[in-house]
C-alpha cells in the first residue's frame, strides 16, 4: 500500500503534523509512505498511490495559496479519472482555537470528492478525539511562535497524537480496500 502525504507549511507546525501522520501510517504493515512539501510534490506521483493525504495551515477558514495552487494542477488527473477510488484524508493547523479549522478541512475535502476519492476521517471513539472533535480529518491548534502557554502546547500535542491516529486509520483503510480489489479481481 502506497501513501503520499503532501503539505504546505510556513512556521513548521503543519510539517510536524504531516510527519506525525506519516509515523502513524508507517506502523501499518506493508505501508510505504512518501511525504513532500507542496513545492517539491509532483501531482503525477498521485496516480501510483493507494492513499493520498494533503494538508496546510488554515488561512481565514480556507486552503493556503501554496496548496491551492498545487491542487489546481490536478486537472489532467481529474479529466482521466486517475484518482477515482483512491483513499483520501486531510489535515490543517490554525493559530487559534476554532480558527477556521473545520471550514479549512471541508475545503480540503472538496477537491478529493471532485476527483472521486473516498474520504477517511476520525471517529469519536479514538480516545484523543473524543473531546477534540476533529472528525473531517485532523485540525490542530498550533502554538503561536514564541508562545509557551500550557494550553497551546497541550492542544498541539493532542493534535500530533490525532495525526498518528489518522495516518494509521488511512493506511489500514487503503490496505483493506486494496485487498478487496485484489479479491474481486479488479484494479
Amino acid at each position: 500500500m502506497k501513501m503520499y502525504i503532501v503539505y504546505d507549511s510556513e512556521a513548521g507546525h503543519t510539517e510536524q503534523l504531516a510527519r506525525s501522520i506519516a509515523r502513524g501510517a508507517e506502523r501499518v504493515e506493508g505501508a510505504e509512505v512518501f511525504i513532500n512539501h507542496v513545492n517539491k510534490a509532483n501531482v503525477k506521483d498521485l496516480e501510483d498511490m493507494d492513499a493520498i493525504i494533503w494538508g496546510c495551515p488554515g488561512h481565514f477558514g480556507t486552503i493556503s495559496s501554496g496548496l491551492k495552487e498545487w491542487i489546481d494542477k490536478l486537472g489532467y488527473l481529474w479529466a482521466n479519472g486517475k484518482l477515482i477510488d483512491k483513499v483520501g484524508a486531510v489535515f490543517c493547523t490554525t493559530a487559534t482555537i476554532h480558527g477556521g479549522s473545520e471550514a479549512t478541512l471541508l475545503n480540503l475535502i472538496t477537491p478529493m470528492l471532485h476527483q472521486g476519492m473516498m474520504i477517511v476521517g476520525l471517529p469519536a471513539n479514538i480516545p484523543e478525539n473524543a473531546l477534540y472533535g476533529s472528525y473531517y480529518g485532523v485540525g490542530v491548534t498550533s502554538p503561536v511562535e514564541d508562545t509557551h502557554d500550557a494550553l497551546s502546547q497541550s492542544l498541539f500535542a493532542k493534535g500530533l497524537a490525532l495525526g498518528e491516529a489518522l495516518g494509521a486509520r488511512v493506511a489500514k483503510a487503503a490496505t483493506i480496500y486494496a485487498a478487496g480489489k485484489t479479491t474481486q479481481g479488479s484494479n
